[in-house]
């Protein structure tokens, strides 16, 4: 960008797609951690991953009611990007969450099971 200051936006958008990713990325070990019998990790990831998309949503926040104090917005790709991308992985939170809860029930029963054979 040579001597160009990246405008807010810019960065604002920067912020959400990485806290986004980190996000992602929290709800892909947490895939892992049930694919390999480990729900207590599991859930600490999807944890992870609710504060991670929990700030990029502050961020966007922020941004959108700046318009609405009167601070100069200008359209910008790269944000309009990071609100998709935002939107898609806190859809993937949600159904990452989902399909805990059906682990985790299913884990019960098995233990259910096991426990009256015993």
């Amino acid at each position: 960008m040579g001597d160009e200051e990246i405008s807010k936006t810019t960065q604002d958008a920067m912020t959400i797609l990485m806290a986004a990713g980190e996000a992602r990325a929290e709800i892909k070990q947490a895939y892992e951690a049930v694919a390999a019998g480990d729900l207590k990790a599991a859930d600490e990831h999807i944890g992870a991953a609710d504060a991670k998309i929990l700030e990029a949503h502050h961020v966007q926040t922020d941004h959108i009611q700046g318009a609405f104090r009167g601070e100069k917005q200008e359209y910008d790709l790269l944000f309009s990007h990071a609100q998709d991308t935002l939107m898609t992985i806190y859809s993937e939170i949600i159904v990452a969450k989902q399909l805990y809860k059906v682990f985790c029930a299913l884990d019960e029963r098995i233990a259910k099971l096991e426990a009256a054979r015993a």
